[in-house]
């Protein structure tokens, strides 16, 4: 349900931008794309979001310990065991992705296993593992394509369009501005209705899965200390959503436009997990 309110949204958002730059022609054809895109973004976000990252695929012999650790994991969470993913990255930051538990993939940096524990690196993948358990990853994955054609169709269609509407008449370039300003605004704020909320619920989960909900809290101050010193290359803002700590932390924006929860909520919420677990 989440999901498919998630589409519509976005499909909505589109035909207005359509019905903006070309009237109703306009609209029909962003009609058209957003039903073509969502099911096209159904079944291919995933590889969308990992080849944007240049994720390699990695097994139990070519990183031994992370495949351990995810493996353990996957079976103590029930789920089927993920594909298992390392991104070339000087800053720590892990996502999962895919459609459903069967169709799982968890994807980590490589500066991740560098800065943090064994037991740490446990709580971030569990807090993953738990997304892909509660079928979080297609909401997340699929806002993230449909954010980002948003972004890109209000940016480009003043000159796809000339800045003229179906009649010919000039558009006024104002208005132009505002839609191409506004639209990937209103995209950010589905993701985030679908996002903050999620977060508590996969650390809750992940503390109780990696058995130590203090070495999940550990790991979230240290990937955040590296994410407000450097924005990780590559990252957009359409997947920010999607990473366990925003890579964009280090950019000065309002509590209110974050796509995740403030991590000093986050983390007295796991160390109170942790003493209520007796750790």
């Amino acid at each position: 349900m989440k999901t498919t309110l998630l589409m519509t949204l976005m499909t909505l958002l589109l035909m207005l931008i359509g019905d903006f730059f070309g009237g109703l022609r306009g609209m029909t054809v962003m009609l058209v794309f957003g039903v073509a895109m969502n099911f096209f973004t159904y079944w291919n976000s995933d590889k969308m979001v990992l080849a944007h990252y240049n994720a390699q695929q990695v097994d139990k012999r070519s990183a031994p310990e992370l495949y351990g650790i995810v493996e353990k994991l996957a079976k103590k969470a029930q789920i089927p065991m993920p594909k298992v993913y390392i991104i070339d990255s000087p800053v720590p930051n892990a996502f999962a992705t895919g459609r459903d538990p069967e169709h799982a993939a968890v994807a980590v940096n490589t500066a991740l296993a560098d800065i943090l524990t064994k037991e740490e690196l446990a709580g971030v993948l569990g807090h993953e593992l738990s997304h892909v358990k509660h079928r979080d990853i297609l909401i997340s994955t699929v806002a993230a394509s449909m954010a980002g054609a948003i972004s890109t169709i209000a940016q480009w269609g003043m000159f796809l369009t000339g800045g003229r509407d179906e009649n010919g008449e000039s558009r006024n370039p104002i208005a132009a501005i505002l839609v191409m300003l506004l639209a990937p605004l209103a995209a950010a704020l589905i993701q985030m209705a679908v996002s903050r909320s999620r977060e508590y619920e996969a650390d809750k989960s992940g503390g109780e899965l990696c058995g130590d909900p203090n070495a999940l809290a550990d790991a979230l101050l240290k990937i955040e200390a590296f994410a407000k010193r450097r924005v990780m290359p590559g990252a957009t803002e359409a997947t920010a959503h999607m990473f366990i700590i925003n890579p964009f932390s280090g950019v000065d924006m309002k509590q209110l436009f974050s796509t995740h929860p403030a991590t000093a909520e986050r983390v007295k919420l796991l160390r109170e997990q942790a003493r209520a677990m007796g750790k």
